[in-house]
């Protein structure tokens, strides 16, 4: 059984929605209210726990859906899935109080983007110890040659190496790169390729892990230079307009 190109993007445009929602919600936040004091970031905590666990519950129910279709087509007798806890006050007071020292609102909102992905990331991986399923990380996109990295090591049996501190690794923003279970060999995501991605891996310059991925970095750099300057031009505009708006609004 193929999990199909289409339903697989629906899936991933559906978590995608989700946590650019979340961080949507933040970047509005810290635009009306500039952080300026201890109060300021007590509040923006206090906010930010809500909006991720408000949006990690979302991506943890499109997790479980997604699990549970996959499971019924696949014809196998598991129990329905069950949705991991969202972040804790604590790890999103953790992430605040890191990303603030940046002075990017930006970053402080994709931080909890990120936390939200986590969320529905961790609702798969758990199901899938549970359920003695396999999973792979499939890349979406303009990926990354970390998630290339990843997404090379093919199907594997689900263990808890890959989940520390209760949660999902490898997590981060702007990335619709994210796991897919299946419950017997037959089953695949259509496009995922893990011989290809070996190969991309396997030729980088490098002895260790480390010095092929920051390879793979350097050659996907080169390859979309123009790309990625553009993207950057664009956050640092936006970034000076929320500063101009947030010093308009002190003003008045």
């Amino acid at each position: 059984m193929d999990i199909t190109a289409e339903a697989w993007q629906a899936f991933i445009r559906k978590l995608r929605r989700v946590n650019e929602a979340a961080a949507q919600k933040i970047l509005d936040f810290l635009t009306a209210n500039p952080i300026q004091s201890y109060a300021d970031r007590q509040r923006l905590i206090e906010y930010a726990y809500l909006i991720a666990a408000k949006y990690g519950e979302g991506a943890a129910a499109l997790a479980c859906q997604m699990y549970d279709e996959i499971a019924a087509a696949s014809t196998v007798a598991v129990p329905t899935a069950v949705p991991a806890a969202a972040p804790s006050v604590g790890e999103v007071a953790k992430t605040i109080n890191g990303t603030l020292k940046t002075g990017n609102p930006n970053i402080v909102s994709e931080a909890i983007g990120r936390l939200v992905k986590q969320t529905g990331v961790d609702t798969t991986m758990k199901n899938a110890l549970r359920d003695g399923a396999e999973w792979a990380w499939i890349p979406n996109g303009d990926t990354c040659a970390f998630c290339i990295t990843l997404a090379s090591r093919g199907w594997q049996r689900a263990s808890r190496d890959a989940i520390k501190n209760g949660h999902a690794e490898h997590i981060h923003a702007n990335c619709d790169c994210t796991y897919a279970v299946r419950f017997d060999k037959k089953t695949n995501v259509a496009g995922y390729r893990p011989e290809e991605y070996r190969a991309m891996y396997e030729s980088a310059d490098g002895r260790t892990p480390t010095e092929k991925i920051n390879a793979m970095r350097r050659e996907f750099y080169a390859e979309n230079r123009e790309e990625i300057n553009e993207q950057k031009r664009s956050a640092y505009e936006k970034r000076q307009e929320l500063n101009s708006s947030a010093a308009e609004e002190k003003r008045v």
